[in-house]
């Protein structure tokens, strides 16, 4: 048998001592040993077969901040069914969130919750409801937590399980994942210790005064495992999403464009009514738009190009088109919004230069009042790009951009005829993603309407492309939410690989 360290010994004695099997944290205890300095004694201890190390997975639940605020007061729908009862059972939504004192946060999450679990019934702004239900699996499992502190979740029967599963969605709760150790003596390790081996004093450096003194000749140095993996180490870098956002710009720069920028807060003018959107068209509502609500309004830009384009949607003016046939409002124009594309920086950037070639991108945040799910967010970038020159053709977008995606690692890209509001021929991109053994659509594409560039006096083709960049970012980083992209999960972050060619 090989010789034994002192902390390698002590280990063995203690956990003899201690009945021969026993957790990490006991035999720390009892030794006076770091818990590093006994797991690197059990490792070595084990590969000698003098003990086994077990492991075990357990699972921690613990309240966050708010899962206690709603286990002292109770959960946000159970404080509105209880006061909804002492109302007579029927009352509106107004009169029920008064008489619950229900903060506002949680308003809407409340009336959520009691439709899922059918508590009520809600007709005209006005809940009804028969008597209040008992207690749920959910409310019990909070109110263990506020009473017991940290619950394991092994422990749990299926229906609080269950219930677990909803607390962590709504929050509420954290379940944290813990690996328990426990060491136990083998027959060769129990020998060890009867048989009374003594541990050998090693020294782990040699020190000047040892080799002056040559007592180093007397003593033993420790052996050290030179192929024993080190620390890892995770060198700073670029967030991955940044990084292909700089690799886009790089691809674009090679082919010699330009990269353009503008504010997020746009006129309904430069986002809407200059690329001919009507301004009783349904983008424009609130429920997909973000309208500003101090200031309200902005400037118009120079009064030639107001007037053109109002003339273009009332009656076409002289673009040959017949136009919207409605009267056109400068107010609605005025209207502050955060923009729902960067398209509303592009013609912005032609008006004011309008002689070719001008061949500029942008790649930047828009917002649209979405609803959030795995596919969709209410912030995202957009790529964008235009190309105004004398004589371009589709055929020219279409080479543009089949070499863009080529500079990007999607070789086989297709173009479809399509349809796009302010472009005429349109078509859209797609490329065939062998690992999926699907199509995906890439960005949409034409030339622009003249109703578009006429009232702003641009004599020339323009063309124009502009898609989603989450898509592509998705399908480098094989990432299936788009939510994933912005949690900052500091675990992955780390896995991703480099994304550069």
């Amino acid at each position: 048998m090989s010789e034994l360290r002192k902390n390698e010994h002590k280990t063995l004695l203690i956990l003899e001592k201690l009945g021969g099997r026993n957790p990490v944290a006991k035999i720390v205890e009892a030794s006076g040993l770091a818990h590093a300095a006994v797991m690197r004694a059990a490792l070595t201890l084990s590969e000698k077969k003098l003990l086994q190390i077990h492991e075990q997975k357990r699972t921690t639940i613990t309240l966050s901040e708010e899962g206690t605020q709603h286990a002292e007061k109770g959960l946000p729908e159970r404080r509105l069914i209880r006061a909804l009862v002492k109302l007579g059972s029927e009352a509106t939504v107004e009169e029920t969130v008064k008489e619950a004192a229900l903060e506002r946060d949680f308003t809407t999450i409340a009336l959520g919750w009691l439709h899922n679990k059918n508590w009520v019934t809600m007709k005209a702004n006005v809940l009804k409801t028969s008597k209040e239900p008992p207690m749920g699996f959910d409310e019990k499992l909070l109110n263990a937590l506020y009473k017991k502190g940290p619950i394991l979740i092994e422990g749990l029967s299926r229906e609080l399980k269950d219930a677990a599963t909803v607390l962590k969605k709504r929050q509420l709760i954290r379940m944290d994942d813990r690996t328990l150790r426990r060491l136990e003596l083998t027959d060769a390790g129990l020998e060890i210790v009867k048989r009374g081996i003594k541990p050998v004093e090693e020294i782990s450096q040699l020190t000047p005064t040892l080799i002056l003194s040559k007592k180093w000749q007397k003593v033993k140095l420790r052996k050290f495992d030179v192929t024993a993996p080190g620390p890892v180490v995770y060198p700073g870098k670029i967030h991955p999403v940044q990084e292909i956002i700089q690799m886009v710009r790089e691809a674009f720069l090679e082919m010699g464009f330009t990269e353009i920028r503008g504010s997020i807060v746009q006129t309904a003018f430069w986002n809407f009514d200059a690329l001919f959107q009507p301004q009783d068209h349904p983008a424009r509502e609130m429920m997909d738009t973000f309208y500003l609500t101090q200031p309200k309004e902005g400037r118009l830009p120079r009064e030639k190009f107001v007037e053109a384009v109002a003339k273009t949607h009332e009656n076409g003016w002289t673009t040959g088109s017949r136009g919207w046939q409605y009267k056109w409002s400068p107010k609605e124009a005025k209207k502050l919004i955060l923009r729902t594309h960067t398209t509303a920086v592009t013609i912005h950037h032609l008006a004011e230069h309008r002689e070719p070639p001008v061949k500029v991108f942008s790649v930047d945040r828009i917002y649209r009042n979405e609803k959030l799910d795995y596919s969709h967010l209410a912030e995202f970038y957009q790529i964008e790009g235009i190309v105004m020159d004398k004589n371009v053709t589709l055929r020219d977008l279409i080479g543009t951009l089949r070499q863009f995606y080529l500079k990007l690692g999607l070789e086989r890209v297709e173009f479809w005829p399509s349809y796009f509001p302010y472009t005429e021929p349109s078509a859209q991109a797609t490329a065939y993603v062998p690992e999926l053994k699907t199509w995906i659509e890439l960005c949409g594409m034409g030339i622009f309407r003249p109703e578009v560039v006429k009232p702003f006096g641009i004599k020339h083709p323009v063309l124009a492309w502009g898609g989603g960049l989450e898509r592509l970012i998705m399908l480098k980083l094989g990432v299936d939410d788009i939510r994933f992209l912005y949690k900052n999960d500091l675990g992955w972050i780390r896995r991703s690989p480099v994304c550069r060619q």
